[in-house]
This record gives structure tokens, C-alpha cells and sequence, in this order.
């Protein structure tokens, strides 16, 4: 049964981070977020094809076919809601021009969500996001972390930053421009 809940918490938390990528691409008409949305999505639906499984694999050795159907049923909700956030992003893929109004409200925000991708050398390089006080000295406040293949949703002040890291983030305009230039390299060559 742990193997299962392990699963379908990172569905939730997959599906959860998904949605704020895509919203945030399409507030900041960004493409590179609602990629990532996008490849999000087929590590979801993997998720709830192993759960899927694993259920039935469990109804079959304990004959609690209600348990199955419980656990089935809520996975499945997770990936309707991965669903939905691909739907907003591909809005944004897609170029369709959002009406007026949105964004109006849009052009009225200070709030910036970007993406920024840690380099050999940088001054984040080996530093929790303690250490550097990153929201404190940037106004940047990181969501989520892509480390190759694997996500770390929620960094808290623990998390260590590492070379080839990207770091999705979000704060004030201004702080944009101080975290790119912790990211980048001190020397280059």
C-alpha cells in the first residue's frame, strides 16, 4: 500500500505544480513553461497507469475490490486535473489571444514567473535556498526545482541548489534580473 500512496502523491504533487505552470505561462504568455506542462502531463499519466496496477494487483491478493475502486477513483481525479492544466497550457502553444481584459490584468501585475537555469560556478551553486536567502535578497521565490529527470516541489530553506539545476520562480519584476545573475557563472571563460 505504500508503493501506492508514494504514487499518487506525486501525482498530486505533479498535477498541483502543473497548474501553476500553466496558469502562470499563460499569464506571462511564456512557451517554455507550457512545455513543461506538457511533459509533465505523460509523467502522469505513467503515474496512473503504475497505480492502476498496483490496485488491482492488491484487489486480486486481498479481495477488497471497494479499497481498489477508491484508490482508482482518486488517481484518476489527479490526472483530470493534469488534464485541465494542459488544457490552459496549450492555449499559450497554441498563440490564441486572450481577450482584452485578461490582459489588461495582466499588464497591471508586478508578479513575474520564470524559469533560470543554475551554472557551474554560480554563486547558488551548492547553497540551500537558506543559506542565500534567495527570497529575501531577490523577492524570487522558487515553486519548484527541475533536477535532470526529477522535480522537488515546495524547496524550502533545506534544499540544496546544484549546477544544471532550473529553478521555476516567481516575485517582483525586478527580482528577475538579481536571480538570473546568481544563476549565471562568477568566471567565464
Amino acid at each position: 500500500m505504500t508503493k501506492i500512496s508514494d504514487m499518487i502523491l506525486e501525482m498530486k504533487n505533479k498535477s498541483e505544480l502543473m497548474l501553476d505552470l500553466a496558469y502562470s505561462a499563460l499569464l506571462y504568455n511564456n512557451v517554455e513553461i507550457a512545455q513543461e506542462v506538457m511533459a509533465l502531463e505523460n509523467e502522469v499519466d505513467e503515474l496512473l497507469q503504475m497505480v492502476q496496477k498496483e490496485a488491482i494487483s492488491l484487489a486480486i491478493e486481498d479481495k477488497n475490490v471497494e479499497r481498489t475502486l477508491v484508490i482508482t477513483r482518486l488517481a484518476t481525479s489527479i490526472e483530470n486535473v493534469a488534464d485541465a492544466a494542459v488544457e490552459i497550457a496549450d492555449v499559450v502553444i497554441r498563440g490564441v489571444e486572450l481577450p482584452e481584459v485578461f490582459q489588461m490584468s495582466v499588464m497591471d501585475s508586478d508578479i513575474v514567473f520564470e524559469t533560470f537555469a543554475v551554472q557551474k560556478g554560480s554563486m547558488l551553486d551548492g547553497k540551500t535556498l537558506g543559506e542565500i536567502e534567495l527570497a529575501s535578497n531577490t523577492g524570487m521565490w522558487v515553486i519548484a526545482i527541475k533536477r535532470a529527470d526529477h522535480w522537488i516541489y515546495g524547496p524550502d530553506e533545506n534544499t540544496k541548489i546544484l549546477a544544471g539545476d532550473v529553478l521555476f520562480a516567481r516575485g517582483p519584476a525586478e527580482g528577475e534580473e538579481k536571480l538570473r545573475r546568481l544563476c549565471a557563472a562568477l568566471y567565464s571563460k
